[in-house]
């Protein structure tokens, strides 16, 4: 249970959702006979209905692991979308290619290696959607670069924003967590209250937050 709402009703969400099939169930079963985390099932469906609706054709994305959301996006956006996507593992990036090439999305994939602060700060161009799953300490240290990436009307999208409850109440933090959970708080309150964003958070999978950003003048 993921803390973040009753475990009744998550379970049954999931059940309610569809049974994923070909490549993206043969990634679910990697991810997790391997523990490599991915988006959970509710999310991956939010993120398709978003971007679908908004008509996104250019995602930058935080945090790639073995290309599950990354090649949610793709589907969603056609095979005229592209995404650039930040990952520092470099077995998770092998992984990750290996899984886009038997998408057949090599032309829409754009992988970077290394560490998304410094990537970022030299990037180019403004995003549709900008997804955030990467190291959750460092959600703050991404922002600045990720609103000058996101063009007026863009949406970021920050998930494990609630990280298995420990945000939103003390009870639950580990003392190991207790850097990221100050952290992922200090995040949450900047969105929020942020002149550039209108910020929504929604209670499934380990948290997300939407972020709007508006239109400038």
């Amino acid at each position: 249970m993921s803390n973040i709402t009753n475990e009744f009703v998550e379970t049954y969400i999931r059940e309610l959702l569809p049974e994923s099939k070909g490549l993206f169930k043969e990634m679910e079963i990697y991810a997790e006979e391997n523990h490599v985390p991915i988006v959970h099932k509710e999310v991956a469906s939010l993120l398709g209905v978003l971007t679908r609706t908004s008509g996104a054709k250019k995602v930058l994305e935080v945090g790639t692991a073995i290309a599950y959301s990354t090649l949610l996006f793709c589907r969603a956006m056609g095979e005229d979308g592209h995404i650039t996507t930040i990952e520092r593992n470099e077995e998770m990036i092998l992984k990750a290619k290996e899984n886009i090439k038997k998408a057949n999305r090599e032309d829409q994939v754009r992988i970077l290696q290394g560490d998304a602060e410094e990537i970022l700060r030299f990037l180019e161009g403004r995003y549709d959607i900008i997804f955030l799953d990467g190291a959750k300490g460092q959600y703050n240290d991404f922002l600045n670069d990720c609103l000058h990436l996101l063009k007026p009307g863009g949406l970021l999208i920050s998930d494990n924003i609630l990280y298995k409850g420990m945000i939103a109440t003390d009870e639950l933090v580990v003392r190991r967590k207790r850097t990221i959970v100050n952290r992922m708080r200090s995040y949450l309150e900047t969105i929020c209250d942020h002149p550039q964003l209108e910020t929504s958070i929604i209670p499934i999978g380990d948290g997300l937050a939407l972020s709007y950003k508006r239109q400038e003048e």
